[in-house]
């Protein structure tokens, strides 16, 4: 089944209490491919300036993702920096470039326009609308993921968008400021109000939460000895996560359990080592032990 991600190609610098890298490859589209292209062909729309060169593009080859909808123009690529603190929970942003980035317009080729899973990253919810009408058929699925920045600078946008959502992936702080309710669960029910039928509560390391009309579902993050990077952990969650579900085709209340385990399974490979790094070595063998693995540590009999 064919998926479809647009969203952000970017470097990134990162320090955290495990060293510090100065240009490496990141955004939520790039995290987001890798991590589903292990369940089924993504289709990545986004956009990098003349800085994204063949070495960079290598991280994409040999996998089911195509990069026709890459878009390539003058100028520089989205840059972002960030400094962790020791407890890895706090993060301070030291600069964000949006360069190319900032006259983004997704063109979806031809080719994209029946896609039958969505999962629209980060991005003005006027553009992830934008995305939304340049598909032919109503998609089985459409993911979407925002942030503090629209949920309070664009709101009437954004309720707008969630009417055509199905699956929202937010975290606690965003769950909260979107429903204006503290608690988790009565916030759900503000969201199934906008549109979506499922939200996902993505919780750092503290797992996930996921609340359906039907049935609520949670996962711990899987237990590491050792953290060095948390950047990119939640958009590989959400690449897991949509990849498994596009792969079985059809969303039940078991397909969507068994993806929050592998977004969850994923996600702890990616803050492993810095960036991409971890990510782009990864093998579905190594992904499906840890899930058995997962499995065994969080099943118990009453």
């Amino acid at each position: 089944m064919s998926l479809l991600v647009v969203g952000s190609v970017a470097f990134d610098s990162i320090e955290t209490p495990f060293g510090k890298v100065d240009r490496t490859l990141g955004g939520a589209a790039t995290y987001f491919a890798l991590a589903a292209s292990h369940f089924t062909t993504v289709r990545l729309v986004g956009i990098v300036g003349e800085d994204f060169t063949e070495e960079d593009q290598a991280v994409f080859r040999g996998r089911k993702i195509d990069l026709t909808g890459l878009e390539r123009v003058s100028g520089k690529s989205f840059f972002w920096a960030g400094r962790y603190s020791q407890n890895m929970n706090e993060r301070t942003t030291l600069a964000t470039e949006l360069n190319v980035f900032a006259s983004f317009r997704p063109k979806l080729p031809k080719a994209y326009r029946d896609s039958e899973h969505v999962f629209l990253g980060n991005i003005d919810p006027a553009l992830q609308r934008l995305v939304l009408r340049q598909i032919r058929r109503k998609p089985k699925s459409v993911g979407l993921d925002t942030m503090n920045y629209w949920i309070s600078g664009t709101p009437a946008e954004l309720r707008e968008t969630l009417k055509h959502v199905q699956i929202l992936t937010i975290n606690d702080d965003e769950t909260r400021q979107l429903t204006g309710e503290h608690n988790l669960f009565r916030a759900a029910r503000h969201v199934f109000k906008m549109g979506p039928q499922t939200l996902i509560i993505k919780r750092g390391e503290n797992g996930a939460i996921m609340v359906h009309r039907g049935f609520v579902f949670a996962v711990p993050a899987f237990p590491l000895e050792e953290v060095r990077d948390p950047t990119g952990a939640g958009d590989t969650f959400a690449g897991g996560l949509m990849g498994y579900l596009a792969s079985k085709g059809r969303i039940t209340e078991q397909t969507l359990r068994s993806a929050m385990v592998y977004g969850s399974v994923v996600a702890s490979f990616t803050v492993e080592q810095f960036g991409v790094e971890r990510l782009a070595t990864v093998t579905r063998p190594e992904i499906v032990a840890r899930a058995k693995q997962f499995a065994r540590l969080t099943t118990f009999r009453l």
